[in-house]
């Protein structure tokens, strides 16, 4: 069998040790004569399974007590409409920072449920930086502060925490949680589509702040209100059971490897690789602001468009799929989540200096 570097920005690779265990899961769980994907979710068997991703991931990312860990469904898309039913009623108006494609998406759903101010936004420049703290026009009166903490399109990715002044601070980490550590306790609510990092498509986590459970709009269907999930611990409706099984196989996976300081400094060592080499060519460029690089998604284009073709068609055949930027930005982008071995990176290098050399 032979396996592709795959550097698509989601669904996105797996752990190989992880795809075999569930392989050889697949009929028969801890000898309970089923797979996962029959198991009741109220089942003594699917609870332990529960039980303990929920526990890896506490432990991971150091998720206080005062935090509530549900495991749902309907993306980071979802999130976008569930976070403003949960929590603008509080005041009726809620912050956005605008940093990209995803950013715009999350604060148009916001407008439905509530009053929206755009703190900030780095339109002007074609969504390449993440705007200065200090142009931040932020409501000391709104119910949160969301930020989406990186961007799959454009690139552009959070170094660091942002001050709200005591506003509750939501975060779309779809694209980059569990790629380095991070400060739970500075977050109101932390929201995420599992398929970047965590495991496969149809399982969304969130951690949310006690205090923050209980305010959702009238309108606001049941399994979507999170004080009844937090109170049924996340079987308020039956939840995606396979994915939240795979998604404890990849947290045990994490651990195993050292956690996350260990994983950022992986993914630190492969970005480095590809900015090093873009940085010095004269054939590919990236436009992202130097400190706001993502180490997750790096688009790229060539110098002359017209190659572009030829440059994914080449990369196809030395076993580099998915490289194809979004349609909305174009050129190329190298999504390199935590389980693209740096192995890939170094081979999309090696054929990127062969590509300058015979067309540059």
């Amino acid at each position: 069998m032979s396996r592709v570097f795959n550097f698509s920005a989601g669904p996105a690779v797996l752990p190989e040790p992880v795809l075999r265990r569930a392989a050889a899961e697949m009929l028969d769980w801890n000898g309970s004569g089923m797979s996962v994907m029959e198991m009741s979710h109220r089942g003594k068997e699917f609870i332990a399974i529960h039980a303990e991703a929920e526990a890896l991931l506490r432990e991971l990312l150091g998720i206080p007590g005062n935090y509530k860990v549900l495991f749902m469904q309907g993306g980071a898309i979802g999130e976008n409409a569930i976070v403003p039913m949960n929590l603008i009623g509080r005041t009726g108006r809620a912050d956005y920072v605008s940093t990209g494609d995803w950013s715009e998406r999350s604060l148009a759903e916001a407008r439905k449920f509530g009053t929206v101010n755009v703190a900030a936004t780095s339109q002007d420049t074609n969504f390449t930086r993440i705007p200065a703290r200090d142009t931040w026009r932020l409501d000391p009166g709104a119910a949160y502060v969301h930020v989406c903490s990186n961007e799959t399109i454009r690139g552009v990715q959070y170094h660091w925490t942002p001050d709200t002044a005591g506003v509750p601070l939501v975060a779309d980490m779809s694209s980059d949680i569990l790629s380095r550590p991070i400060d739970v306790s500075r977050y109101g609510l932390i929201y995420a589509g599992a398929q970047k990092n965590m495991g496969p498509s149809g399982l969304t986590v969130v951690i949310v702040r006690d205090d923050l459970l209980g305010h959702a709009l009238p309108i606001t269907p049941s399994a979507f209100d999170y004080r009844l999930q937090a109170e049924h611990d996340s079987m308020y409706n039956t939840p995606p059971t396979y994915a939240i099984y795979v998604a404890g196989l990849v947290l045990r996976h994490v651990k195993d490897l050292g956690g996350l300081p260990a994983v950022e400094q992986h993914n630190r060592a492969k970005a480095k690789l590809l900015y090093d080499f873009l940085d010095q060519s004269r054939f590919f460029r990236n436009e992202v602001a130097l400190q706001d690089r993502s180490l997750m998604n790096i688009p790229f284009h060539l110098k002359d468009t017209a190659l572009d073709a030829a440059f994914l068609k080449g990369a196809q055949d030395r076993g580099m799929v998915q490289l194809k930027g979004h349609r909305i930005s174009g050129g190329m982008r190298a999504s390199i989540y935590n389980a693209m071995p740096i192995e890939g990176v170094q081979a999309l290098v090696k054929y990127m200096q062969e590509f300058e050399r015979e067309h540059g």
